[in-house]
């Protein structure tokens, strides 16, 4: 007998309909070959209240072992499949008997669940079958079952349902009397939220909705398709233009449109029966086109539509809307990344000819802060707390400065929100200072009974319980302060808060013209909480110091120490004052690179013109060609400016161009190694190491970067160089340096030195190269410099002794004498002073720690001096 599947399944009321596509799901979470009565009835199982659950009650069948047994049948069933799974012969007979009894002797519009068991009771081979699978089913009697079946599923849940007539396969769920069930079930109406006041204000991109309205109006290839990086806000465009047609700020021809977006996961979601998405999006797009008020449909995700409910290319969605837009029946607007868009729309010119693109970009930090204002008075109600002007202004330049592989404004956003949340936390909990003395009490009290019931069996710990006494009183003393300043701190943020409250409503009241009394009052009033509030303000100050228990507001401190939160960047970095920062960047620079004084006026020079905004904006803060010999301090000048003016040496992209000496490698830089790494890091230092080595078509590759700061990677995206300072090292014309700077009388300047070289600069790199940076020699590093050196590397040595090991570290000046001259034997310059610390000095002390350690004895004290050999002597 030939069975009309889909007539047959427009006859399943919800719970039955719901059951067995959750028996496909099932099925194919098992990879089995096809749909069986196992899988439908453990579906049905699952339900608290059915017709099934109630028929398993009526004859005292063993709900849970009834579970088990059909488990068992269906971990028997053969496995592998990779395909759709079909339903099987007994599955649809099952289906079609419950239907006729149903019908014909029940009555019933619907096949209920309770119908699907009476025809597996009824029906002998079904009921053989079932037998086999579990004994439990030998205690329902098909004919009480039959005869009572109408009382037995009495007041079970899908008597409601069978009440509202035939659920057929285009009215998803029971929608009542709704004419757009598919509508109502996969999308969601963004014109109705936006008339409603549940969508953000959208400012900062008007532009992008201007072109989205500009091709609607189109006649034909009239659907946008949003292209961007994840964060930028396609989204947000989507939800302006929703918000202007709902204020009418459209074309006439559009103001009476509904923008709807389309949940592609939901209309997938369940749809495992074979032809129930085709169905579900063609009864979606039937109702966008008998609508009395014209769709705009909004597919999020765009490329999820290419395989999504088949094969690409065959019955995907992609391929079932493409007849729509081609005719004109169907406007959609598309969102999908740059990437992903290339990745799968440009391989379907079909596809790709009814769309339009919109680039989306991320905004600058003036855009991203008026988007950012337009949210406040939303985050402000949400948490309870106020927002200031320079909580913004910092949370758009911090985020965009600090947090890496993400995009404005989404990250600035995240961290306004996080800021918001942790300051609302902070006036309901104990302070995190205040929490971590607790801990440590906690933490010590412990330590304390532990060595008590040691010492009582024996083991010597007074030494160690003697010092945690004295910790213990240090820590309650500091946690007594902490919390009576916490007490006088939560006083004056209450006062504060209040204070301008008051003088925020008294600003909103204007004065009533004409009383000259009532008038001068509000004025009066307001002096005084401006006052009041200055003096409560300057108390709190004054009590909190720099490190405040309670906050009174989101400012730019609380935005610093979230991004610091999430980077690991010390708070005080992200504070310092840039230009103070750059006007003593020599001395800054001084401390890392010694005796290369004039090469470091020469950059501090040009950063400073750069932040000044007197350089030309549109090229990279600076481009600095490095020459020197090796081990003069190029490589630590570019760690020491990452460092000063970018944060820390995470922000530091290094490539070693000797990796680029053939002219096929310019394709691979466009990529990880650099557009992506600056990509994701704007505010960085590159730094392009032995670039004589390099290719001269790499090379010219750098051209664009330097003369405009952008290079297009190979996705086709300009990405910005204008925030980096580049810098290129190189070891060419070392000869030429070290004989010119041999005499120290005759040494010339800077200038001086790149004149005397340039001709032999001139035969490495071409001159249109050359053209386009600062040429900044390194002089060789001599005695009296290489000893500031030495005397830095080994301060390093005694701090890490001092902290991992509570062991001074002292030498004599002939163990600096003796370094150095070690130096000079060899052509590495300062970079053999690690070699010779690293291989020599620190495995012989690392000699003693450990034999002492192993004796259980401490070293105080470590003073270093050189023998008669030459050699480390250790005291």
């Amino acid at each position: 007998m030939t069975v009309n599947l889909k007539a047959l399944i427009g006859k399943l009321n919800e719970t039955t309909r719901n059951a067995l596509e959750a028996a496909a799901g099932l099925c194919m979470s098992r990879a089995q070959y096809d749909v069986e009565i196992e899988h439908y009835l453990l579906k049905l199982l699952d339900l608290t209240d059915c017709d099934l659950v109630r028929i398993l009650r009526q004859f005292d069948v063993d709900k849970s072992r009834l579970g088990a047994e059909l488990t068992r049948s269906l971990d028997k069933m053969k496995s592998g499949n990779a395909r759709t799974p079909a339903f099987s012969p007994y599955l649809l007979r099952m289906l079609t008997e419950a239907w006729t009894i149903g019908s014909i002797d029940c009555g019933l519009a619907q096949i209920r669940s309770g119908l699907t068991v009476l025809a597996l009771a009824a029906n002998e081979e079904l009921a053989r079958i079932m037998r086999e699978v579990s004994k439990e089913f030998q205690k329902i009697p098909a004919e009480s079952l039959r005869k009572d079946f109408l009382s037995i599923v009495s007041g079970s849940r899908e008597d409601t349902i069978a009440a509202t007539g035939t659920v057929t396969a285009a009215q998803p769920g029971s929608r009542g009397g709704s004419k757009t069930p598919y509508l109502d079930q996969y999308t969601l109406d963004l014109t109705g939220n936006a008339t409603k006041g549940k969508i953000d204000p959208v400012l900062g991109r008007d532009f992008e909705i201007r072109q989205v309205i500009d091709i609607l109006m189109r006649r034909r290839q009239n659907n946008p398709i949003l292209t961007g990086e994840a964060g930028v806000g396609k989204t947000a465009v989507v939800e302006g233009f929703a918000l202007r047609v709902a204020r009418g700020d459209v074309p006439p021809p559009l103001q009476n449109v509904s923008v709807h977006s389309l949940d592609l996961t939901l209309l997938q979601a369940g749809a495992g029966i074979k032809g129930e998405f085709e169905n579900r999006l063609k009864g979606l797009i039937e109702e966008v086109k008998a609508s009395p008020k014209p769709i705009i449909l909004f597919i999020d995700e765009a490329h999820t539509m290419i395989g999504a409910g088949g094969q690409a290319g065959q019955n995907d969605a992609a391929n079932i809307l493409k007849p729509a837009l081609a005719r004109g029946e169907l406007r959609t607007i598309a969102a999908t990344t740059w990437s992903e868009y290339k990745k799968y729309f440009e391989k379907d010119a079909a596809l790709t000819r009814r769309f339009q693109v919109v680039k989306v970009e991320e905004p600058t930090e003036t855009q991203c802060t008026v988007m950012l204002r337009a949210i406040v008075p939303a985050l402000e109600r949400h948490h309870s707390v106020r927002i200031l002007e320079e909580g913004v202004v910092a949370a758009v330049g911090l985020s965009h400065r600090y947090l890496a592989g993400r995009q404005l404004p989404d990250k600035a956003v995240s961290v306004l929100d996080t800021a918001c949340a942790r300051l609302a936390l902070g006036q309901s909990s104990v302070p995190p200072a205040v929490e971590d003395a607790m801990r440590q009490l906690d933490d010590l009290a412990l330590q304390t009974r532990v060595l008590e019931r040691e010492a009582a069996a024996g083991s010597d710990h007074s030494e160690r319980l003697r010092q945690i006494a004295v910790e213990r009183n240090e820590l309650e003393s500091r946690l007594g302060e902490l919390r009576t300043r916490w007490d006088k701190e939560r006083g004056l943020v209450t006062t504060v808060r209040q204070l301008r409250h008051q003088l925020e409503l008294t600003a909103a009241v204007p004065p009533r013209s004409g009383d000259s009394g009532t008038a001068a009052q509000p004025a009066i009033d307001r002096e005084l909480l401006r006052s009041d509030l200055a003096k409560a303000t300057s108390e709190l100050d004054a009590l909190q110091g720099e490190t405040p228990l309670m906050r009174v507001c989101v400012d730019a401190q609380i935005i610093s120490e979230v991004i610091s939160g999430w980077t690991g960047i010390p708070v005080g970095k992200m504070q310092t004052d840039q230009i103070t920062t750059v006007l003593s960047l020599e001395n800054l620079l001084g401390q890392r690179v010694i005796g290369q004084t004039g090469s470091l006026e020469i950059i501090s020079q040009r950063i400073r013109t750069s932040r000044a905004k007197l350089e030309d904006p549109n090229k990279p803060i600076g481009v600095f060609l490095l020459i020197g010999p090796s081990g003069v301090g190029k490589t630590e000048t570019a760690l020491a400016l990452a460092d000063v003016l970018y944060g820390g040496e995470r922000n530091l992209i290094t490539i070693n161009m000797s990796e680029f000496q053939e002219p096929h490698t310019v394709s691979t830089l466009k990529g990880s190694p650099l557009t992506e790494a600056v990509r994701r890091r704007p505010y960085s230092l590159l730094l392009l190491d032995e670039i004589e080595k390099a290719h001269p078509d790499v090379l010219e590759l750098f051209y664009q970067v330097f003369d405009k700061g952008t290079m297009e990677d190979g996705e086709g995206r300009l990405i910005d160089f204008k925030n980096t300072i580049i810098i290129l090292t190189s070891n060419a014309c070392t000869d030429a340096l070290t004989t010119l700077t041999a005499d120290l009388e005759t040494t010339p300047s800077p200038d001086g030195l790149v004149k005397a070289i340039r001709p032999e600069l001139n035969k490495i790199f071409k001159p249109a190269f050359l053209g386009r940076l600062v040429v900044v020699p390194y002089y060789p590093i001599r005695d009296e410099a290489m000893k500031q050196i030495i005397r830095l590397k080994l301060d390093k040595v005694q701090r890490r002794l001092l902290d991992s090991h509570q062991t001074e570290l002292t030498y004599d000046d002939s163990v600096v004498e003796e370094v150095g001259r070690r130096c000079t034997e060899v052509e590495t310059g300062a970079r053999n002073v690690d070699s010779i610390l690293t291989n020599t000095m620190l495995p012989q002390i690392s000699q003693q720690l450990l034999g002492r350690m192993a004796e259980r004895q401490r070293i105080d004290r470590i003073h270093v001096t050189i023998g008669a050999d030459g050699s480390f002597v250790y005291a």
